[in-house]
């Protein structure tokens, strides 16, 4: 009886120091906790978004008098456009896909590079030109296939989009259901990828001083990794390594199941 109840103990101590997995410290941005006002950024952080080929731009243009601009906003079956424009769902809007070479086709204007430019350079260098025939146009430029992949420990990985241009680590990581308690705040990295190369930057979510890093503010297909910190690492370890004995253990008794129903059946036999 005793035997038994100190393998309870033992049995129970050993799965309560494998499910005990909660980080304690789950805070973010520690070094302003104890303070109950602040600045938490010395300048002012502004990093546009610059349009890359296989963007998606939606451009609409318009004037005070409708038919002036009617033109520079062909449908769909235009040959002028067509392959590189998709009709989107607000009347007299185009959906432009940037090709590799950084350009879109515009209707009566032609070839234009957008490359590089924002979409604020994009509207008023369009106005500009527009501007010669039609008084006082407007044209509203807009990224509509800002998305960037959120992996590893957050509450719902998946791939996020956003409405708007100014898109940070922490909207990001806000729309997959925040970080799990096995998240490591101090290693979230911002793999982004520039003109066929690729790079990294670690940031640290304990520390406000990431108000002032310039991945913070994300780009279009930036991949965001949170790396999970070791509690969740040896509990893998555990679970693969109960996994494989259950699995060996089934396959023992299995065994055996089959090799003492055949000595049953020989014994009987005799």
């Amino acid at each position: 009886m005793k035997s038994r109840l100190l393998i309870m103990l033992i049995a129970a101590a050993t799965l309560l120091s494998c499910t005990t997995t909660k980080d304690n410290n789950l805070s973010y941005f520690k070094d302003i906790l104890e303070s109950p006002s602040g600045v938490l950024t010395k300048h002012q952080n502004d990093y546009p978004i610059h349009i890359q080929p296989d963007d998606e731009l939606i451009i609409s243009v318009s004037s005070a008098v409708p038919e002036a601009t009617a033109a520079y906003n062909l449908p769909m079956d235009n040959p002028a456009t067509r392959g590189n424009l998709r009709q989107a769902t607000q009347p007299r809007t185009q959906t432009y896909i940037v090709d590799q070479q950084g350009y879109i086709m515009l209707p009566v204007l032609g070839r234009y590079l957008v490359k590089d430019k924002t979409t604020a350079q994009i509207s008023q260098e369009i106005t500009e030109m527009i501007s010669k025939d039609v008084k006082d146009p407007y044209v509203r430029v807009d990224l509509v296939n800002f998305g960037v992949d959120v992996m590893g420990e957050v509450n719902n990985p998946q791939r996020t989009y956003s409405s708007h241009e100014k898109f940070t680590v922490l909207d990001a990581i806000s729309q997959c259901g925040d970080l799990t308690e096995f998240a490591k705040r101090d290693r979230v990295f911002v793999i982004r990828t520039e003109e066929g190369v690729s790079s990294y930057h670690r940031l640290d979510l304990n520390s406000s001083e990431i108000f002032n890093s310039p991945y913070f503010y994300l780009r279009q297909n930036d991949v965001i990794y949170v790396e999970p910190n070791q509690i969740r690492i040896d509990n893998s370890k555990y679970n693969q390594n109960n996994a494989f004995k259950l699995s060996v253990l089934s396959t023992v008794v299995s065994s055996a199941s089959v090799i003492a129903s055949l000595i049953i059946a020989l014994v009987a036999s005799k």
